[in-house]
């Protein structure tokens, strides 16, 4: 049997060496494709380059992944001039039409932390810029300053809903939490399915555009290899890129 196609969005970065570049963290290539079972193909955020119906047509689901970068929040009517970047204007340009063209042609599409924003944008949602706010019941990021392994040991519980909680076999799971923003209002036609303690959405999922989405904040390919939760969500999403 042919494995199915997963696209994944890439992000505009800037080397060290002051040179322009496209890149996806290898944790999402090792810890996605093995588990959903897919080849997986990267895709330029580069709007001036990149074909997006011809690239709809050719794969079989969309990954939008996470990144350092943040939405511009002329994307959800909030253009204050206290946004906190860094921002990717050309990410921001080719996710949004890649979710219309992926939605149109009737294909899946999932997110990770900053997908799982975008599409809660796309489908008319709005950010919450800021959880760092004290006095919160939790905090969603670590303190700054820790290295890469002690930001993504930052964790807290989760309560899980409808087919995550079937996926997943519980009601809660432990997840890591290294986002500063969040869900402010929800999309249209967005099911809620994870909320952390302090009820901050943390996954969604819907139908409701002729095709299936589902979004996670917290960073499941992070810890895939080691965890048999996060590698049940993969095998939900697998199931429904072949669906």
């Amino acid at each position: 049997m042919t494995k199915p196609v997963l696209g994944f969005i890439c992000c505009s970065r800037i080397l060290n060496n002051n040179r322009p570049a496209q890149s996806v963290t290898e944790q999402y290539l090792v810890g996605v494709a093995p588990n959903i079972d897919a080849i997986p193909l990267l895709i330029p955020a580069m709007p001036q380059l990149v074909d997006i119906k011809e690239i709809a047509k050719r794969i079989d689901g969309l990954l939008l992944t996470g990144s350092p970068s943040n939405i511009n929040p002329k994307y959800y009517g909030d253009e204050g001039s206290d946004a906190n970047g860094p921002f990717d204007e050309n990410r921001d340009n080719v996710a949004m039409q890649l979710c219309d063209a992926m939605l149109g042609a009737k294909k899946p599409v999932f997110g990770i932390c900053r997908g799982f924003q975008e599409l809660n944008v796309h489908f008319g949602g709005t950010i919450a810029r800021d959880l760092s706010i004290e006095g919160r019941e939790i905090e969603h990021h670590s303190r700054d300053g820790v290295s890469y392994e002690e930001m993504f040991a930052h964790s807290h519980d989760v309560e899980l809903f409808g087919m995550l909680k079937d996926a997943v076999g519980k009601q809660k799971t432990r997840v890591n939490s290294v986002h500063f923003q969040g869900v402010g209002k929800l999309g249209d036609g967005l099911e809620i399915l994870a909320r952390a303690p302090d009820g901050v959405i943390e996954a969604f999922h819907s139908t409701s555009k002729g095709a299936p989405v589902l979004a996670i904040q917290w960073h499941p390919e992070w810890d895939a290899a080691t965890n048999e939760d996060s590698r049940k969500i993969f095998k939900l999403m697998g199931d429904i890129l072949r669906a």
